[in-house]
């Protein structure tokens, strides 16, 4: 089935490369000299899959899945993907370009245990990434993310620019947000971005 990263009408006047992965058509690869100072990129293609519910948890590890024991953290799944906690009993989990475990786990809604319901995921998800991100989050974000410990993996659901997000720190910051609103975020990201001397990457580029 055809998807459409909500993002895609902000890129497809770049001069880039395209390539559909799981099904979306994605900018794999811009025609300009990137900086190691900041770049921003779009991965909305990739898979993701949420459930809530105070039997979350337990449905998730009946499916093999390992969740994180304090909320608002994340953790790691096999082949690169990403388990995150938000709060006590929602789950956000988001694959690798290499793994398949939200599609597995779309599958098994079909025998959802009671008091355990599925999340659509239709978000807007983002990296950026680069020397100057702190100066970038400065501007955009209340959260002092240098404040943060990296080793407790934290999640932090905080807004940005006036939208909702749900930002994982890290090398590369992995930012989300409801599709709708994923435009304008995008938008405004990268005008600062550009504005601080950095430009747009593909999902390659990494």
């Amino acid at each position: 089935m055809k998807r459409t990263s909500p993002l895609y009408d902000c890129q497809q006047s770049l001069n880039g490369s395209w390539q559909e992965i799981n099904g979306m058509l994605s900018l794999v690869r811009v025609q300009t000299d990137l900086t190691p100072h900041l770049d921003i990129a779009d991965l909305s293609f990739l898979t993701r899959f949420g459930v809530k519910g105070a039997g979350a948890a337990s449905w998730l590890e009946g499916q093999g899945i390992v969740v994180p024991d304090r909320p608002n953290t994340w953790s790691s799944l096999p082949q690169g993907g990403i388990i995150a906690r938000l709060g006590l009993t929602e789950f956000l989990i988001e694959d690798s370009v290499h793994s398949h475990v939200a599609n597995q786990l779309s599958k098994a809604c079909d025998q959802l245990s009671p008091k355990v319901y599925p999340v659509l995921r239709q978000d807007a998800a983002i990296a950026i990434r680069g020397s100057n991100i702190h100066e970038l989050l400065q501007q955009t974000c209340s959260v002092n993310f240098l404040a943060l410990s990296l080793a407790e993996r934290p999640v932090i659901l905080t807004s940005m620019v006036g939208v909702s997000v749900t930002i994982i720190p890290g090398e590369q910051y992995r930012i989300w947000c409801d599709g709708t609103f994923g435009a304008y975020l995008w938008r405004t990201l990268g005008a600062i971005v550009e504005e601080m001397g950095g430009g747009i990457a593909g999902a390659n580029e990494g």
